[in-house]
């Protein structure tokens, strides 16, 4: 699940959360290419769902086995040094429906995702030093944990319209 909030989300971001768990087997990284939140958001989501998706041979399986055992920070250099990743995702951007922002352009969006690593809800937002761990979560509960979460980002600016929600689920 990944969610598109205001820049009012940015001043909630850097809250304190001191004394919460992290499990290890989180792939989170840092986001040091501008304007690339939803990359990052899906890449998030595909790491920590490797074990649920049958992923095919390509780019995607090489990027989550090349930068497994790396940092955060490792792993945000590794894609922005990637130059597969940049041709993907400018092709990817153009065959869209709304007009692409240049990479340096200030933009009043942001995408994270909200995974279910463990029993654990995490919020996976490059642009935070860390994980987020919103508390416990079962395979039956995450759409309703999940669902609270983002309630409590739109909460924080009732009068933003521009909120979305995007699911990676199995199909049917």
């Amino acid at each position: 699940m990944s969610t598109l909030h205001s820049v009012q989300y940015s001043f909630f971001r850097f809250s304190s959360f001191a004394g919460q768990h992290v499990g290890k087997d989180v792939f989170f990284m840092k986001q040091t290419i501008g304007n690339a939140c939803g990359t990052i958001g899906l890449l998030h989501a595909i790491a920590n769902n490797t074990e649920s998706l049958d992923i095919d041979p390509g780019y995607l399986q090489e990027f989550v086995s090349a930068t497994t055992n790396m940092t955060a920070d490792e792993r945000g250099a590794y894609l922005e040094n990637d130059r597969s990743i940049s041709t993907y995702h400018a092709d990817s951007a153009q065959q869209g429906q709304s007009e692409v922002p240049n990479v340096e352009d200030k933009v009043n969006l942001h995408f994270v995702a909200l995974v279910r690593r463990g029993e654990h809800l995490y919020e996976l937002d490059g642009r935070k030093p860390f994980p987020i761990n919103h508390g416990p979560t079962t395979a039956d509960s995450f759409l309703l944990d999940g669902a609270k979460v983002c309630q409590q980002f739109m909460a924080r600016d009732p009068s933003e319209l521009h909120f979305t929600v995007m699911a990676l689920a199995k199909a049917f």
